[in-house]
């Protein structure tokens, strides 16, 4: 039988490590989706000067001080990525790279997703575009897909693909790419602009040139709030919540970058506590 947690959170910035220190500080079965490297909105900053008893800190040090707080409590990252999340009456179901994961309740803390949509990405969503590689590559067997890699960390991904796919092109928006297998054929220099149907096809339209497949794959770091939770009330881009954190959904909280301005690693850290603090109190309620 799958475990079923009492609190998923996902996102490792400020906001979402301290909803899971506070939460297993109060006995909760927890898990914490993210990345090990953490943000580099918190490595590469030069100095932090407005964190409460560390006056003048580096963004490594704080990040050193995050991780040696999770050591010390025996919380671990789990790194599989969280496609979508699914209201499945008395819990959620949390979709990730071929697994799922239930929990009693969901924290919120992805931080802020730079851009906007590539013009025919939410037209097509579900019918020709997708997030999540891995989860729907048993329905590429003998067809064409297009990548679109936001990280070096994608191409776990497009590999998994590869393995059903006949044919990948790997579209990298970064550099130092790896030698990937013979059937994915890499592109660098690219900047996607649109995706368009053309047919039962799809095309990738770039600065450059045009690239057409069975599927369009677009791998971003971070999934926008709305797409990664259908239903969620946004403002300005921003998740709406009210002072407990809590969301249009019940059994939702969020915290951090991803609620609004400002975007202050004290303040995702303090609305991390009270998105804690209140989904232990909701599960309090529904037992």
């Amino acid at each position: 039988m799958m475990s079923r947690y009492d609190i998923a959170i996902i996102g490792t910035g400020p906001g979402g490590l301290e909803a899971a220190i506070t939460a297993k500080l109060r006995n909760k079965d927890i898990i914490l989706f993210g990345t090990k490297e953490l943000s580099p909105k918190i490595t590469k900053a030069v100095e932090i000067r407005n964190y409460l008893g560390l006056p003048s800190i580096s963004g490594d040090g704080l990040a050193k001080a995050y991780t040696d707080h999770l050591e010390a409590m025996d919380i671990k990252i789990n790194e599989a990525r969280i496609s979508a999340v699914y209201a499945m009456g008395d819990y959620f179901a949390l979709q990730a790279s071929g697994e799922m994961y239930e929990a009693k309740t969901i924290i919120i803390s992805t931080g802020v997703v730079a851009g906007r949509p590539f013009p025919g990405e939410d037209e097509n969503l579900g019918s020709g575009v997708s997030y999540c590689a891995t989860c729907d590559a048993a329905l590429y067997k003998g067809k064409e897909a297009v990548v679109i890699g936001y990280s070096k960390s994608k191409e776990e991904d497009a590999l998994f693909l590869a393995e059903n796919a006949d044919k990948v092109t790997y579209v990298a928006l970064y550099k130092d790419v790896s030698e990937l297998a013979d059937n994915i054929e890499v592109i660098t220099g690219n900047v996607p602009k649109e995706i368009i149907r053309e047919g039962d096809k799809m095309t990738l339209v770039t600065n450059k040139d045009r690239f057409t497949a069975d599927g369009i794959f677009i791998l971003r770091d971070v999934l926008s709030a709305e797409k990664l939770v259908p239903g969620l009330l946004m403002e300005d881009g921003h998740i709406a919540v009210g002072r407990d954190m809590s969301t249009n959904i019940e059994g939702v909280f969020a915290c951090g970058d991803v609620t609004g301005k400002p975007y202050q690693y004290i303040k995702a850290a303090g609305e991390g506590n009270v998105a804690a603090l209140s989904a232990i109190s909701y599960l309090t309620v529904k037992r």
